[in-house]
Formats: structure tokens, C-alpha cells, sequence
């Protein structure tokens, strides 16, 4: 939500303190040491739940062959598994707090954990090689290659008397030290600064460093200086790259202010940068704290997952995909079984294939090309907060602020990585819904399922229900609704019509990977900032010959999403000029989505559609492709209100009957999926047995039935079941019920 909040935190609360070590372990936060007051330094640890924001003194056990850590602050303190490692700090030899006598330290400390809450105990480890020199405000990060399963501490910078650039290395597993050689130009000596792994690279930013331009400092308390230089070192080759040089300028405020004693944390592929301190004039004899947050996108997003249908109609889907942690919006493209006439005469709208970094206050989406040269030294660019606004046709959601003005001009970044600054504001994310499959042949329309935020969930263990709500947008391949002992939580996708006549009919699933899909190229899109609040750029996909396939397969844009749902009833036709392209060039035109004329869809028409994630570094690679069928006029719609009542030996299933019934309803069934040797050899096909029909909206699935049940693990592990109603005509679309399950005590079902 990008919204901050103030927990109300119970128990041993410690008092504040300022250069601590910290560490997260799952839940539970570990703090030891710091700066109580100026003189006095604490080597106390406290532990924080934060599931119940519950704090707790800890007391480690001494270690056997020496003493505790004695108090100080500057100190680095790393997690990996269930030890923390200690290094260096700055401790006060005087007794007197008023009468500081600064001691750089460099003793080394391993703390061991207890699984879940408290610890073990603090063990001084014998180490082989040179200790790395004291120090404090340095950094310690653990990395530990995949292929190569033995993890390694690094040690970068830090303070004593002068600042520090030297790397050293840590061997975890024979406790070994080394001075690790490296190339390329090494970061000029720094202290509170941060540094982070993501994937195999070390990002440095920040910090104290020297006033000259060439590092040089005669005297240990020369002229220094905060900066905003940025860096990483690839901790596979060990090679240091310039990403923000130190001299460079930033007129426009378009990256982070140089700053020192800031936070950073990485999440997933994404760097945060929080605070810091501006640095001290001693004319002045001040400085400023920064409360600016930023983001650095590290590399292009994961692929959602499939496409998931909520509801279809005659002419429209409700979609969702799981949703992607820290991404900016998500192009959806679909595919049409029936030809789709190109259109002629409309000009394209050239944009910069590199992309568009940008403020939350208002995100410029922006796709850079699908590979990327390597740039040892790319430029790094951010729009000013609440200037910009996501731009977009009537359909597509990306702004984040209603307010932000407009500003035409576009910011082109480095393609490797994007810097944004975010403004924190109350938004209410939508809960990803798990991947699901779906028939490939048979209308599909269904309900879906109402929830707060996308997600329902209820706490009572007995009666569990799901109630249909048209305004939750999902694609997925089947309606489901994820339903547990202990909450539900919706999963809503329409099937094709669970069109099952006898026990052992198959419903056949369609989950065709990108990699099947190769007669035609991925395109490049991207959302382009304009003047109106329904307009937005995006490359259109490009080309290739006409494949070897029995029909020529074209992927149209239906919009580019901030959310992970869509409501799709029409979709972008592309000038036929840009149908013709073969190849992607260079610099190509892009179609301007104002310019595009839109096409509806047709009822009882098969859609394909594919999904991909958008971030500062572009578009990532696109989901496995759902296939779904509009609805046919005149057959009934899924039913709705879904209801599962657990009982010792049986479960009670009931349901209403569908909002749109067409007619009278002559039956419904009811269908369990149920193992079989065909599921073995394909997952994604599941076979149903019927095991009601008939005229009440209500069955009993007997302990029996329950015992054959096949468990789903597509998602989260559930017992899958569906249910469709007829009518003159015939079987309509049935909704799809998974039922969550315990799996340690899902066995005996």
C-alpha cells in the first residue's frame, strides 16, 4: 500500500538507539547494540514477533573461550541460516559517557538462533588467515552462489580515523579470511553507506567519502562528504561497475540526494532506499535527515502466472493472473481464433526504446527492448514525484495518482536498472489468485467470487461461502473459489461448461507454454506519458513471416493494467504496416493506442491470451498462454453463491442458481475431480466424476466419494469441484470450488 503505520509494539520495548545491528529472520527481527545516548553504547539483543508485535529481552549465553561482546555501535550483523555474525563496531574505553575514547574494534562473533524465537548463545569461532582491520559503519553482506554451496561473508569499507575501501572475504564454512582481487574501478572509501545482495550482485550506494575528486586524504580528518554514487560488485567475478558516479549531475532531481546513515532493503529484485542524513557543514553546524523513499528495479519481472477467468459473457471476460511482487502494471495481450482484418492508414508514434523511469507519485510505464547490450556504466534517470501520470485508453489502469500533473517530456533510463522515488499513499493492492486450468472447448461464463480486496476470507469452521461479485476482475481458466477448515479464500475462474455426461468423462485443460508458441515474436509495448488521462503509447507486436500453422496467429493489445485483473470487451487493432514487419528494428514505430481503432468480441469465440509483468527494466517474458470462450446467447450462466458445510463424515454442498438462467433450469451437476492414471502422465488434464444431478441446489459428497477425490496442487493443494446448471439448450458454464486443504490431515481424504 506504500502507506506507513505505527504499530502498537508490547512488551520488553528497548529504548531507542542509533547504529545498531539488525537483522530479519522470517517474522522475527533481532537488534543488538547501538548508541543509546551519546557516550554510551548498549550490547544488549531484542527480539521482535512482528506476526504480534511482541518484544522480548534476550540474553545469549556467554561463549566458552572468551568473553561477550562488549557495548558498541557501527557494527555489522548478518544472517545466515540460524547464525548471526558479528564484526567490528566502535566501543568507548572510557567509563565516563561524557569522556568518549573511541576503540575501533575488529573481534568477531557468531550468535546461533533458535528455531522460531530466542537464541542459543554467542560462540567466538576460530579463524585462519588475516583478520580485516578495525573498523565501524562498514558493511557485511553473505552471498552463496548456486552452484557453489559454500556461503561467503563480504566486508566493504567502514571508518577508523579515515575512511575505508577495501573488500575482504569470508569463508562461513572453514572460516577462512582473504582479500578477494577485483576489477574494474572500486568505489572511493566510504563509511555508512549500505550495501545489498541481489541475485549474484553487491549494490553499494551512499555514504561519507572523500571532499577531492581523486579520494586522496592527507590527514584523517580531511574534508568529506556525503554522496549519491551507486555501484555494484559481481560477486561471481568479482568485478566492481560504476551504475551513478559520484560527479554526476542531477539537475532535475532525478535519482536519490547524496546521503549517509540512510536504510536500504531488497526486496525480491527490487533495492529500497529510505532516509539518511545529507551530510555536516561545520559552518553551518547542522544537517538534514532525508524522508524520501526510493526503488531501483534490478532486473525485467518474472512471468505471471496463466491467464484465470472470473466470469465471461457473450462479449466480455472478467480476468486475473497472480499477482507480481514490485512491478508498475502488466501488458495483456490476447489472440482471436476468428481473423482479425488489419487496419490500414494508421500512423505509428516513435518512442525510445529504453525505459522511462519514473515516481510513484506518478508512474511512467516503459518496455525497453526484449534484450539488452551489456552497459558497464548506464545512465540511470527518474522522473520528479507527482509530475507524472500514467496515461492510458479508457480500459487500462495504471495511475497511481488522480492528482499528478502531466508532464509530456519523457526521462530515458539506463536498461539495465530504473531508480524510482516513491511517494507513500493509501492503496489497496488486489490479492493475486492462483493459476488454474481450464477446458479448452465449451462456452465459458461463470461467477465469481465476492471478497474485500479480491479475497474473502471467513473464519467460520463449519460453514464456508462464497458469494458472486461482478465486480472482481480475474483471468484465469476456470471459475474457482479456494475454500479451507479455517478461511476462504476465492480463486473464482470459469470453466468452459463442465460438460460431463458419465462418471469418467474427461474435461480436457488448455496450459500451452510461450516456448509452443514460436511461429510469431514477443512483442515490445510500452505505456508512453501524453496529455489525457486515455491515452497511452504501446509498441505493437511485430511480425515474422507468416508461420508454418494452419492459421496465422497475431497477438492484438488489450491495454496495459496496474492492477492484476482486467475486464476485457475489446482489444486494439494494429495498423496493417506494422502487421507486415518481419523483423523488430531498431527505432521502429510504435502505434499511438489514441490513434488505434478498438474491436469488440464476438460471443461463442475462442481467445487466447497471454500476460506479462512491467517494471523500470521493461516488459518480462510473458505467462503460458489460457484459451476462453465467449459465451453462446441463450445457454444458462454458472451458478453462484457456492457453499461447503463439513461434517464428520460427509460435506454439504449447496449453491444459487444462476443470475442470467435463460430460460428454465431443468437440471444442475455437480462434479468431483478424482485421481487417475491420465492425470499422472498430463497434470494439467483433470478427470471429473459426476456425483449429483438433478433439480435442488444442494448435494451430499459422501466420505466415499471424498476418498477418490484428486488433490490439486496447482496452486495451493485443493479438492477441486464444479458445478453448472442446464437448460433447454443445455449445459451451461460450471463454477469451480477448490476446496483448501490441510495436507497434514488432508490424507485420510
Amino acid at each position: 500500500t506504500n502507506q506507513w503505520f505505527l504499530p502498537a509494539v508490547r512488551g520488553d520495548i528497548p529504548p531507542g538507539c542509533a547504529a545498531h545491528g539488525f537483522v530479519c529472520d522470517g517474522t522475527r527481527i533481532l537488534v543488538f547494540g547501538g548508541m543509546v545516548e551519546y557516550g554510551r553504547y548498549s550490547n544488549d539483543l531484542y527480539e521482535l514477533q512482528a506476526s504480534r508485535w511482541l518484544w522480548k529481552k534476550v540474553k545469549p549465553q556467554a561463549p566458552s573461550n572468551g568473553s561477550p561482546p562488549c557495548p558498541r555501535l557501527g557494527h555489522s550483523f548478518s544472517l545466515y541460516g540460524n547464525k548471526c555474525y558479528l564484526f567490528g563496531g566502535l566501543a568507548n574505553e572510557s567509563e565516563d559517557s561524557n569522556n568518549n575514547v573511541p576503540r575501533y574494534l575488529n573481534d568477531f562473533y557468531e550468535l546461533e538462533l533458535q528455531h522460531g524465537s530466542g537464541v542459543v548463545g554467542w560462540s567466538i569461532p576460530v579463524t585462519k588467515g588475516i583478520l580485516p582491520s578495525p573498523r565501524e559503519s562498514h558493511t557485511a553482506i553473505v552471498y552463496c552462489r548456486k552452484d557453489v554451496g559454500s556461503p561467503k561473508m563480504y566486508i566493504f569499507g567502514g571508518m577508523c580515523g579515515c575512511r575505508l575501501n577495501d573488500l575482504w572475504e569470508l569463508d562461513i564454512e572453514t572460516m577462512t579470511w582473504s582479500r578477494p582481487e577485483t576489477k574494474g574501478t572500486v568505489p572511493l572509501p566510504r563509511s555508512l553507506h549500505t550495501a545489498n545482495v541481489i541475485g549474484n550482485k553487491m549494490y553499494v550506494f551512499g555514504g561519507w567519502v572523500p571532499q577531492s575528486a581523486g579520494g586522496e586524504i592527507s590527514a584523517p580528518d580531511g574534508e568529506w562528504k556525503c554522496t549519491g554514487s551507486f555501484s555494484y560488485l559481481n560477486l561471481d567475478t568479482t568485478e566492481w561497475i560504476g551504475l551513478i558516479s559520484d560527479c554526476q549531475e542531477d539537475k532535475s532531481n532525478l535519482l536519490p540526494g547524496p546521503r549517509a546513515g540512510h536504510c536500504a532493503v531488497a526486496v525480491g529484485t527490487r533495492l529500497y532506499i529510505w532516509s539518511g542524513r545529507d551530510g555536516y557543514r561545520k559552518a553551518w553546524n547542522n544537517q538534514v535527515c532525508c524522508k524520501d523513499l526510493w526503488y531501483l528495479d534490478t532486473e525485467r519481472p518474472l512471468a505471471p502466472s496463466q491467464v484465470q477467468l472470473i466470469r465471461a459473457t457473450t462479449n466480455s471476460f472478467q480476468l486475473k493472473w497472480d499477482e507480481v511482487p514490485t512491478v508498475e502494471g502488466y501488458l495483456l495481450q490476447l489472440h482471436a481464433d476468428s481473423p482479425v482484418p488489419p487496419v490500414a492508414g494508421i500512423r505509428g508514434t516513435g518512442v525510445p526504446e529504453t525505459p522511462v523511469l519514473s515516481s510513484q507519485g506518478g508512474c511512467s510505464l516503459h518496455q525497453s527492448p526484449q534484450s539488452l547490450p551489456s552497459v558497464p556504466y548506464p545512465e540511470m534517470k527518474v522522473d520528479h514525484p507527482s509530475q507524472t501520470n500514467n496515461l492510458i485508453p479508457n480500459n487500462v489502469q495504471v495511475s497511481l495518482s488522480s492528482n499528478s500533473k502531466v508532464e509530456g517530456k519523457e526521462k530515458v533510463a539506463a536498461p539495465e536498472n530504473k531508480v524510482t522515488q516513491e511517494a507513500m499513499k493509501n492503496h489497496a493492492d488486489a490479492t493475486g489468485f492462483k493459476e488454474s486450468n481450464a477446458p479448452s472447448h465449451l462456452p465459458v461464463c461463470t461467477s465469481s467470487a465476492q471478497t474485500s480486496a479480491n479475497v474473502g476470507e471467513l473464519h467460520d469452521l463449519d460453514k464456508q461461502t462464497v458469494n458472486p461479485d461482478a465486480s472482481v476482475s480475474s483471468t484465469v481458466s476456470s471459475s474457482q473459489t479456494m475454500v479451507t477448515q479455517q478461511a476462504v479464500k476465492t480463486e473464482s475462474s470459469s470453466t468452459n461448461g463442465a460438460v460431463v455426461k458419465d462418471e469418467t468423462s474427461l474435461t480436457t485443460f488448455n496450459s500451452k507454454s510461450e516456448a509452443a508458441e514460436t511461429a510469431y515474436v514477443m512483442p515490445s509495448t510500452r505505456a508512453n506519458t501524453g496529455q489525457t488521462n486515455d491515452s497511452h503509447s504501446s509498441r505493437a507486436p511485430q511480425r515474422p513471416p507468416a508461420p508454418v500453422k494452419t492459421r496465422d496467429r497475431r497477438w492484438y493489445d488489450v491495454g496495459i493494467f496496474k492492477n492484476n485483473s482486467a475486464v476485457v470487451s475489446q482489444f486494439y487493432l494494429l495498423p496493417e504496416e506494422t502487421l507486415n514487419i518481419n523483423s523488430k528494428t531498431e527505432g521502429a514505430d510504435v502505434p499511438d493506442y489514441r490513434l488505434l481503432k478498438k474491436q469488440d468480441l464476438f460471443p461463442g469465440t475462442v481467445y487466447r491470451f497471454r500476460v506479462a509483468a512491467i517494471n523500470g527494466c521493461g516488459v518480462g517474458p510473458f505467462s503460458k498462454i489460457s484459451e476462453f470462450k465467449t459465451c453462446i446467447p441463450g445457454f444458462p450462466g454458472a451458478p453462484s453463491t457456492v457453499k461447503i458445510t463439513k461434517s464428520v463424515d460427509c460435506i454439504h454442498l449447496s449453491w444459487e442458481p444462476p443470475a442470467s438462467p435463460s430460460g428454465n433450469i431443468l437440471e444442475y451437476s455437480a462434479y468431483l475431480a478424482i485421481r487417475s492414471t491420465q492425470l499422472q502422465e498430463n497434470p494439467s488434464q483433470l478427470v471429473f466424476m459426476r456425483i449429483y444431478c438433478g433439480l435442488k441446489t444442494s448435494c451430499i459428497v459422501t466420505a466415499a466419494q471424498l476418498s477418490n477425490a484428486h488433490v490439486d496442487y496447482t496452486s495451493r493443494p485443493a479438492i477441486v469441484f464444479r458445478i453448472s446448471a442446464k437448460n433447454e439448450r443445455g449445459y451451461g458454464p460450471a463454477t469451480q470450488v477448490r476446496w483448501l486443504q490441510d495436507m497434514k490431515t488432508s490424507g485420510s481424504k
